[in-house]
């Protein structure tokens, strides 16, 4: 902890605290996760897995990963800092003015872009939300917080524990079904209806009739003024039935989504990092499913 100056507290929640630090070296600043340990051994384990899955991720649209390190009963993680905040504040910052649709499409390019990395290393993130989703004041948007996430086995597996965040949780979680990568297809649709309307799709004066409304899929329709294809994406991401949901590969190859993917997205590749430790091409081994 000695190698950062604390700058400010950029939030606090249940797992501890997020702050702004600057490296005393480098003068880089960075965003570093503190998250109280537990004093069960196992539970310590867990909360471990965050740190291991963002060592393995290397992508543009997924929160950079520098190091993690334990001190004073606390796990701390060191991770890329989103300038321009989360994508909750800029929906709160628009005061009801909507965005424009190019706006919409470029960033939900970059997330599907973030979201097939993860599928693709099978990966399910659990806790899309617009909270989760981070800006840079360049224009990168990128997928954070994997407190939540869970490794699979395999291309076919299932998860069955509740996780994530209510407004953004798909049916077959509700109904206590076991789910796969389109559960985050799910929230991944909530976000978007979020950018289209500065709304949550599915909304209640208690927790019983929200269950209720997402389960039956009962939402507005968006704003007339949205081109057919971007109803016909929201239409697509909450199909009742997982298995009708479009991947995340499926979505990005959309003709309307090609011109946002060339020009949204600079023709680089991220900057290679010399690894910690392990698998040096960022792939899982059969070590870290202890943690999952």
């Amino acid at each position: 902890m000695e190698e950062y100056t604390v700058l400010k507290v950029l939030g606090e929640g249940s797992f501890g605290r997020a702050l702004l630090v600057c490296d005393k070296t480098s003068s880089q600043k960075y965003a570093m996760k503190e998250i109280r340990l537990p004093k069960s051994p196992s539970d310590v384990e867990n909360s471990r897995k965050e740190a291991i899955l963002l060592a393995k991720m290397k992508h543009p649209n997924i929160v950079g990963y520098k190091e993690s390190f334990e001190a004073d009963g606390h796990l701390y993680i060191v991770m890329e800092y989103c300038d321009d905040g989360d994508l909750m504040q800029k929906i709160k910052r628009q005061r009801g003015k909507l965005f424009p649709e190019d706006t919409i499409l470029c960033w939900f390019v970059q997330l599907c872009l973030g979201v097939k990395y993860i599928h693709d290393k099978r990966v399910l993130h659990r806790d899309i939300k617009s909270k989760n989703i981070f800006l840079t004041q360049n224009g990168k948007v990128k997928l954070g917080d994997f407190g939540s996430a869970r490794l699979l086995k395999n291309a076919t597996a299932y998860a069955c524990t509740y996780v994530g965040t209510p407004y953004y949780v798909p049916p077959e979680i509700w109904e206590n079904m076991p789910y796969n990568n389109k559960s985050d297809i799910w929230s991944l649709g909530c976000v978007l209806y979020e950018l289209c309307t500065l709304k949550h799709p599915f909304q209640a004066n208690s927790w019983k009739h929200l269950i209720l409304k997402i389960c039956k899929g009962s939402y507005n329709p968006l704003p007339s003024h949205y081109s057919y294809e971007l109803h016909y994406l929201i239409k697509q991401m909450f199909k009742r039935n997982p298995k009708n949901r479009p991947s995340a590969s499926t979505i990005l190859a959309r003709g309307c989504l090609a011109k946002f993917i060339e020009t949204c997205l600079p023709a680089e590749e991220p900057k290679r990092h010399k690894r910690d430790r392990g698998d040096t091409k960022g792939n899982f081994s059969k070590k870290d499913f202890k943690y999952f």
